[in-house]
């Protein structure tokens, strides 16, 4: 019932930006959250960034604070995720995902049941 539809990736070089959009239907829960994860080859998904509804919280994974922010539009329920200062390690593919619950402590893959099909970023140096 819950889609998530991910656009905006593509290649960039080093230092450069990209801006992810997530553009989510069937999400009828007045508390939820929405999140970005990444995996790249080889490698486990971690999470990124992620949003809560309706408070607003914010957390970010170690490795992008600073670089990337995450932020959420109320018209037509769509995440968005603006990445600065892009390195070659932010190479991944990069999902968008909806949970119905989620915490400082509570943010990994497994608080979110709902998963766009992902797209994928590349930066080159």
């Amino acid at each position: 019932q819950v889609q998530l539809v991910e656009s905006g990736g593509g290649s960039v070089q080093a230092g450069g930006s990209l801006r992810l959009s997530c553009a989510a239907s069937g999400l009828t829960y007045s508390r939820y959250c929405m999140g970005w994860f990444r995996q790249a080859p080889g490698k486990e998904r971690e999470g990124v960034a992620v949003i809560r509804t309706p408070d607003s919280i914010t957390y970010y994974g170690d490795s992008v604070k600073g670089r990337f922010t995450i932020s959420r539009a109320n018209a037509k329920n769509t995440l968005h995720l603006l990445m600065n200062s892009l390195t070659p390690e932010d190479t991944a593919m990069y999902y968008c995902a909806a949970g119905p619950y989620c915490n400082s402590n509570y943010w990994t893959a497994r608080a979110f049941g709902h998963w766009g099909q992902g797209t994928q970023v590349t930066v080159s140096s």
